[in-house]
């Protein structure tokens, strides 16, 4: 035998049978930083309910229409048009009538559907797509006034109106739209002549309501202001709503078992036990995140107003849009949430107009800002759409939030001090033993979400996350 296949020493594979592996604890990928729940300002609730008193509101905002589909074809319904505030007080059976005279209209994108000072004015809901409406300001530039997306309406009031439009309406993609003209509004009030009085008094009655309220259709407060003497000091009342809104804390559990012969017998270097509650515990505060922006009942986009929800202009999401979403949450906002690859796409859009954002450290993670407003990151807000291998292209959204009960904004709910509580509103409790020796852990975990006022929530719809740019050829397209 060869000096060569002597062996000298003990091998590797025999010596690890005497040594102890260094061992981590259990690894989760489904782990995220959950920011939202650090960020959310907690509030105590008693016996798990939270009322919200608001002040009165004597004219609410538009909802948006849910449009219902026939064989993939759009239809519209007069149970759609009573979802509009000036046809509510118009006789059923003349708004079953209006109803069946709005035409669905199918244009292009870039094609407009009314052009200003060429036709005449027109009262349409969208359908589907998105669409803008523009109008040419005094200095002759194209003022955007509004955009629109599907179950969105606009132009009711002057629907007897015979004077050419002041606006144009243009489809940003290809939309359809479901229209009234004035010649078939016309021809019903032939047939209905009292017709044409009900619609000028619904228009008139909008009209005296919003010269009584403020931008949140809350009733002015009478006050009076001069240095006169004798002025007569009006006299005024602030009113509540009737019904106001009430929260009850949501409930996420789970049963955790476990053999006792493995948590009496393999506790060491880990806790058997512990450790199986702990990634429970991470699951259901993932869960947790994400009934909070998603829950139908209380969830952020749910609770959302239409009148707060804008679209994307372009699709990708811009530093435009996210300010056009701080216009709309002004008053002292905390804080962006998005899904990762949003935030990519919003970068995207930074690195090609050259106005890079500002990171801070957050919690011990890097988050990007605008405007001093955090873009926090979070993959509870879904894509919506296709998928090639995994890689996002759809659409999702932007939501910009205000926080606090000083601020009425956005709180989170819980209920401290509840029995067997292992932290804030989450309790873990000993079921009992099967007849095979296996124990059961029942984890309950009690929260939810409520928006003290509209404006504490803004929502950017729409947006597109598949989106980028070709660099090499900006030259060419910039010129």
């Amino acid at each position: 035998m060869s000096d060569n296949n002597i062996q000298r020493s003990i091998t590797t594979a025999t010596a690890r049978k005497l040594a102890n592996t260094t061992k981590s604890a259990p690894q989760m990928g489904a782990i995220t930083p959950r920011l939202l729940l650090k960020l959310l300002p907690w509030t105590q609730v008693e016996s798990g309910t939270y009322r919200v008193n608001r002040t009165k509101v004597e004219l609410k905002k538009d909802e948006r229409i849910a449009i219902q589909y026939l064989n993939g074809e759009p239809v519209l319904t007069s149970d759609n048009l009573t979802e509009i505030p000036l046809f509510q007080t118009i006789d059923r059976k003349i708004v079953d009538q209006l109803a069946k005279n709005f035409k669905p209209v199918k244009i292009g994108r870039g094609k407009n559907l009314v052009t200003q000072g060429k036709d005449k004015k027109r009262f349409f809901i969208v359908a589907s797509g998105q669409s803008e409406v523009v109008s040419i300001g005094e200095h002759g530039e194209e003022l955007r006034i509004a955009q629109l997306s599907g179950g969105e309406h606009f132009g009711e009031a002057d629907l007897l109106s015979a004077e050419d439009s002041t606006v144009s309406v243009r489809a940003l993609t290809d939309s359809t739209f479901f229209v009234l003209d004035t010649p078939a509004l016309v021809s019903i009030i032939k047939k209905n002549p009292t017709l044409s009085a009900e619609f000028n008094n619904a228009v008139e009655k909008q009209l005296r309501i919003k010269a009584t309220v403020n931008e949140h259709g809350e009733k002015h407060i009478d006050l009076v202001s001069g240095h006169e003497e004798d002025n007569v000091i009006p006299e005024t009342y602030i009113d509540y709503e009737e019904n106001p809104r009430e929260y009850s804390l949501n409930t996420l559990q789970t049963v955790v078992r476990v053999h006792t012969r493995v948590s009496d017998l393999y506790n060491a270097p880990f806790n058997q036990l512990e450790q199986q509650l702990r990634l429970s515990i991470e699951s259901i505060k993932e869960r947790q995140e994400w009934e909070l922006i998603n829950n139908t009942k209380f969830g952020l986009l749910a609770q959302a107003n239409p009148a707060y929800k804008i679209s994307a202009r372009y699709g990708s999401p811009t530093p435009d849009d996210l300010d056009e979403l701080l216009s709309l949450v002004w008053k002292e906002p905390a804080f962006f949430i998005a899904n990762p690859r949003t935030i990519a796409a919003f970068e995207r859009e930074c690195t090609w107009r050259g106005v890079p954002p500002v990171s801070i450290d957050l919690f011990g993670t890097k988050v990007i800002t605008w405007r001093g407003v955090p873009i926090i990151p979070s993959d509870k807000v879904e894509i919506k759409g296709q998928y090639l291998t995994n890689r996002g292209i759809g659409t999702t959204e932007i939501i910009l939030v205000r926080v606090g009960e000083k601020s009425q904004g956005v709180i989170g709910l819980h209920q401290a001090g509840i029995p067997g509580e292992i932290a804030p509103s989450l309790s873990a409790r000993l079921m009992g033993l099967d007849q095979y020796g296996v124990a059961s852990y029942l984890l309950t975990k009690y929260f939810s979400l409520a928006t003290l006022t509209d404006d504490a929530i803004a929502v950017l719809e729409n947006v597109e996350v598949g989106y980028y740019h070709d660099y090499q050829n900006r030259n060419s397209v910039e010129k």
